[in-house]
C-alpha cells in the first residue's frame, strides 16, 4: 500500500498540552489557538469541560471558546466527558466534541474511578444529545500500546474499546498510545487489529513521544493508509506518569517529517514554531520539538 499524499493533523495542544502543564494565562491560550489556526491548522482541540477541581487548567475553557477568533476553516472541538459537560460546551459554541475510554482496565478504574464498560455507558447519552444538536463526536481510546498500572494491554481488547465507541456513534477514533512506549512493529500490529473493526479512515493515532518512539511508529504506520494524526505543538504536556517525560508528540516534528516524504500538511511551519515558542514564553519550559529547537536556533545565529 502507498502512503497518503494529504494528511489531516489534529492539534491537542491547547487542551491535552496545556492541561499537564503548569496553568497559563487566558490571553496566552487565546494568543496560542488563534496562532496555531494562523498557522494552517484546521483542527484544534481548544479546551475541555470538565470538573475545575480535577483539571483546574481547562476551568477557563468556556471563555477560551468566547474570546478566539474563529476561521472558517478550522473545526475547534472540545472534551466532554459527560452530558453535564457537553451542555457547557454546546452553551460556548464548540464545533465538536470528544469523549474518551481507556483500553486499560486498571487504567480507567485509576483515572476516571470507573470500568470500561461503565465508561462506555456514560457516553451513551452524550453522544444521543450530540446527534441531535448535529454536533460530530470524536472518541478516543488510551493505552493502546500500554498501561502504567497494568504494563501490557492486550491488543483485543484496543480493538473491542475502539468498535465499540465506533457502534456507539463516534465518527473517528483516536489511538493513543498514553505513556508513549509502544515500538513501530507493536504500533503496526495494534492498528492492524483495530482496522478490521473499524475503518481505516475513521481512526487516526495519537503517539506520545515519552520513550522518543512517536515519529519512528507514525511513518511505520502510514504505509498502513492511515492519515490522522494527533500533535501538540512544542510537544506541549508532560507524561504524568513518567517523571520529567515529554508527553505529547511536538507537531513541528510531525509537520516536517511528512513535509519531508511529499505528504501535504497545509501547515507553515515556521509560524506554527512561533506559536510554540510564545506559549513556552509562560511555561517553565522550551520547546519540546527538536524541529522548532533548531529553527529557533538558526533564527539566533542570523
Amino acid at each position: 500500500m502507498t502512503i497518503p499524499t494529504q494528511v489531516k493533523i489534529v492539534e491537542v495542544g491547547p487542551r491535552d498540552g496545556l492541561q499537564n502543564e503548569v496553568a497559563v494565562p487566558l490571553e496566552a491560550k487565546v494568543a496560542l489557538v488563534n496562532a496555531l489556526a494562523k498557522s494552517g491548522l484546521t483542527y484544534i482541540e481548544t479546551g475541555a469541560f470538565v470538573s475545575p477541581k480535577w483539571v483546574p487548567q481547562m476551568a477557563d475553557s468556556a471563555a477560551v471558546f468566547a474570546n478566539i477568533e474563529r476561521l472558517p476553516t478550522t473545526t475547534y472541538a472540545a472534551l466532554t466527558p459527560n452530558l453535564q459537560g457537553f451542555e457547557a460546551a454546546i452553551a460556548a459554541g464548540v464545533d465538536e466534541v470528544a469523549v474518551f475510554a481507556a483500553a486499560s482496565e486498571a487504567f480507567s478504574q485509576k483515572n476516571i474511578n470507573c470500568s470500561i464498560a461503565e465508561s462506555l455507558a456514560r457516553f451513551a447519552p452524550v453522544i444521543a444529545a450530540a446527534r441531535q444538536a448535529n454536533i460530530r463526536v470524536r472518541g478516543y481510546v488510551s493505552c493502546v500500546l500500554g498501561c502504567p498500572y497494568q504494563g501490557h494491554v492486550e491488543i483485543s481488547q484496543v480493538a473491542a474499546v475502539a468498535e465499540q465507541l465506533w457502534q456507539l456513534g463516534c465518527y473517528e477514533i483516536s489511538l493513543g498510545d498514553t505513556i508513549g512506549v509502544g515500538t513501530p512493529l507493536h504500533a503496526q500490529q495494534m492498528l492492524a487489529a483495530v482496522a478490521e473493526r473499524v475503518p481505516m479512515q475513521h481512526l487516526a493515532l495519537h503517539f506520545h513521544n515519552t520513550y522518543g518512539q512517536a515519529l519512528a511508529n507514525i511513518a511505520s504506520c502510514l504505509p498502513m493508509g492511515i492519515s490522522t494524526f494527533d500533535s501538540a505543538v512544542a510537544g506541549l504536556g508532560g507524561c504524568p506518569y513518567a517523571k520529567g517525560a515529554s508527553g505529547n508528540l511536538a507537531t513541528e516534528d510531525l509537520v516536517y517529517m511528512l513535509e519531508g516524504m511529499g505528504i501535504t500538511t497545509g501547515i507553515n511551519l515556521n509560524q506554527l514554531v512561533e506559536a510554540g515558542a510564545a506559549i513556552c514564553q509562560h511555561l517553565n519550559h522550551g520547546p519540546r520539538s527538536q524541529v522548532a529547537l533548531a529553527e529557533l536556533a538558526k533564527q539566533e545565529t542570523k
